[in-house]
């Protein structure tokens, strides 16, 4: 077992083991290479001489970054803060790498991260970089920077230099440098009493990097409050982000229908398939009030079914170029935290006019399928229509009715419904399509598909401003909606290229780096683990049947489910008139040619583009203005929102994770080791479902390693004179 007593995220520690500046004063010498120019990066990058790609730097060791090379295959490594010259985390650099005959290939050790999005910084790579002791030939480094991706905005603490004319900024990320603010920023009584400061985050911007200075130069932004404290830290985080949470312009309002309540135009509904008198309800969290999906399954006289999957019409209310449009694709998403929402559109469009509610007419988009009671689909249509949601089921409520298929359920164990569909019909509804999803799903694993279950926290607050953390797995209620919204997400990738080859924004899930996969591989082998990574379903066979059957088969689970999300990719949006080769348009981890997002267009804005090249394709919209380089510039503007939400999401969790333990703790809790290093061990505590470093703090302790597999002998201090307590630590045992 695992004792924690207090779970301090590193965002929020004040500095201490970073040093003090150097001297500021004196002749200054060059710290960081001179830019190339554009023209040579220009030439360079022709010639294959320099690479592009967005730079990742490592959040535990933050003089190491790394960049994919151009095979996709492994990375190449940048060693230390001047070969990065100047570069921050997630910028699109230009790297000028050595010819490969002279790259000396060297193994670097795996450093678990914080979280799922961050561990893949942290992971085993090839190190590219020539050992240039004595050749007078520089190793790989950043010589122009593309694009500053990051912020520039950082979270941190401001510290008092006598005799300086600034204060020296440290931030809680040390991938972020060190920056001079202006005394006259600070605030006013800073010099006369900086200790009243030490515990206060401010939020510095950095406005510019000499080349002969290691600190940057920067102004304070804003002073957020006590560190440790949720909402100073949430709004760190946001501006860190830089996730946009202002309130909407009057000027996006005004693209809003004026006149309250709306009700859908008649030229409107006589443009659409009515829908409004089938049974469709909709399924989503308790919590939830952005309802943008429903569905539907009517039983058919040859024994069929009709299903529909309905997606509320925002491109109806978000036309294309004005103010609203504008502001919804720069955002891009919206942001979930534990606390709070910050919603990609207005709440008038997310929580009314959009949202599916029950017993009111809503304008949708639909695909309708006739399908078989085995998932075999026999015919397809795509088009707009009205609704009129019948009932709000929670997951629990469908879950119940999962539970209990012969129960007759009261009138008050229910929401109430419409009364023209009487709760045994979506009752029946219910589990016609929990039948029916239960097959396609079964249909995608024997097809080759994968997926990573991760216990997941949440948290139940109460008024008193206390909380409660609970963890979860996911159950067959929220199953059912997700396999309707893949099957209809892979329909309307079909649709949308087969009608618009050049400019249909797909999403690609490329296959995990083949060097880490290899590494991993190995390390099952000598761990005695039958693990076979050759394709996605392999994998996924592989860690749902051949863990054993013990008292630790699910925790052993949960571990190789953690290590295996490590070499993965990410998924990414991208316009079809980018890339020509159909073969990397798949995705891995559902094992299928062509994806995309259309589910979800009051959260994602690709949803909304993929909404407009649907009618279009279908001849009920608007002519489509957009070209392919715009489709694809939005695409990775996505890419990069979609890439800091969840990071934002992390982060919040493991604030109220570390206010929770604060408040709640001491906790004891089973926790599995996932992997050895030479001073430390990393450990899943299992009922929370988070990763933990442990450092060695005993009287001794021994470490040694054969092939991947590393062995750590600690020594407590003797209970009895003469009798030492020694317990080896290895890969997959609980922590003790």
């Amino acid at each position: 077992p695992v004792r924690m007593e207090m779970w301090s995220p590193v965002r929020s520690l004040p500095p201490s083991n970073r040093g003090t500046p150097r001297s500021q004063g004196g002749s200054k010498k060059q710290v960081f290479e001179a830019y190339m120019t554009t023209e040579d990066v220009s030439h360079g990058l022709k010639r294959g001489e320099l690479i592009q790609g967005s730079i990742r730097i490592n959040p535990k060791k933050y003089h190491e970054a790394f960049i994919a090379a151009p095979d996709g295959k492994r990375d190449i490594f940048l060693d230390g803060t001047a070969a990065r010259n100047r570069a921050l985390n997630g910028d699109v650099v230009v790297v000028q790498v050595l010819p490969q005959e002279q790259w000396k290939v060297s193994s670097m050790e795996e450093d678990s991260a914080s979280t799922e999005a961050e561990e893949q910084l942290a992971k085993r790579v090839e190190n590219f970089s020539l050992n240039a002791t004595g050749t007078g030939i520089s190793p790989p480094q950043v010589v122009y920077i593309v694009e500053q991706k990051h912020s520039r905005a950082a979270t941190g603490f401001l510290k008092f230099l006598p005799d300086k004319p600034f204060a020296m900024f440290s931030p809680v990320d040390h991938r972020v440098p060190r920056v001079n603010v202006p005394l006259p920023d600070c605030p006013h009584d800073f010099c006369s009493r900086p200790g009243d400061y030490a515990n206060i985050l401010f939020i510095v911007r950095i406005t510019s990097w000499p080349d002969d200075s290691n600190f940057a130069e920067g102004r304070l932004a804003k002073t957020l409050g006590q560190a440790g404290e949720i909402e100073p830290e949430t709004e760190g985080i946001l501006i860190e982000y830089d996730v946009d949470f202002s309130e909407f312009s009057v000027e996006v309002l005004g693209c809003l229908p004026q006149k309250l309540p709306w009700t859908i135009p008649p030229e409107e509904l006589g443009n659409r398939r009515d829908l409004r008198k089938e049974c469709i309800f909709t399924i989503d969290p308790a919590t939830a009030r952005d309802l943008d999906d429903a569905l539907s399954c009517k039983p058919l006289p040859d024994g069929n079914f009709e299903l529909g999957v309905h997606i509320a019409d925002v491109s109806y209310f978000v036309e294309e170029g004005n103010a609203l449009d504008f502001i919804a694709s720069r955002r891009a998403t919206s942001v979930y935290m534990v606390q709070k929402v910050i919603p990609m559109l207005p709440r008038l469009l997310c929580e009314e006019l959009c949202s599916l509610n029950p017993l009111t007419d809503r304008l949708t988009f639909s695909v309708i399928w006739k399908i078989t009671p085995e998932g075999k689909i026999l015919s397809e249509w795509f088009g707009r229509s009205v609704i009129r949601s019948c009932v709000k089921l929670s997951y629990d409520h469908a879950q119940s009715m999962i539970e209990a298929p012969d129960k007759l359920f009261q009138a008050d164990e229910l929401p109430p419904c419409a009364a023209e569909h009487p709760m045994d019909e979506i009752h029946q509804a219910v589990l016609n399509l929990h039948a029916i999803a239960k097959r396609l799903r079964a249909q995608r694993f024997q097809g080759g598909a994968l997926r990573l279950d991760q216990v997941r926290g949440y948290y139940t607050m109460s008024c008193m401003s206390s909380f409660c953390f609970n963890a979860f797995l996911a159950v067959f209620s929220p199953r059912l909606v997700e396999e309707f919204m893949l099957l209809a997400n892979m329909a309307t990738a079909h649709q949308i290229y087969r009608s618009f080859p050049n400019k249909a924004l797909l999403r690609r899930h490329p296959p995990p780096q083949t060097k880490m996969v290899d590494d991993l591989q190995e390390f099952c082998d000598q761990m005695g683990l039958h693990i076979d990574f050759s394709t996605a379903g392999t994998l996924h066979k592989s860690l749902n049947e051949t863990l054993g059957d013990d008292e630790y088969t699910s925790a052993r689970k949960e571990v190789l489910t953690h290590m295996c999300s490590r070499p993965m990719q990410m998924a990414m949006y991208f316009c079809t008139g980018v890339l020509k080769e159909e073969l990397l348009f798949r995705h891995y981890a559902l094992n299928v040619p062509f994806y995309t997002h259309f589910t979800s267009p009051i959260r994602r804005y690709a949803d909304v583009i993929v909404h407009r090249l649907l009618a279009a394709s279908l001849g009920c919209g608007t002519h489509l203005e957009l070209k392919g380089e715009e489709v694809q510039k939005q695409a990775s503007h996505c890419n990069d929102k979609k890439t800091a939400s969840k990071r934002v999401q992390e982060l919040s969790s493991e604030l109220f994770f570390s206010v929770f333990v604060k408040e709640s703790g001491p906790l004891d809790s089973e926790a599995m080791v996932m992997g050895i290093l030479d001073q430390a061990f990393d450990v899943l505590v299992l009922r929370y479902g988070v990763q933990k470093r442990i450092y060695c703090k005993v009287s001794t302790f021994h470490f040694h390693k054969v092939g991947k597999k590393g062995e750590l002998t600690l020594v407590w201090a003797a209970e009895e004179p003469g009798k030492p307590s020694v317990r080896q630590v290895r890969p997959r045992h609980r922590a003790k």
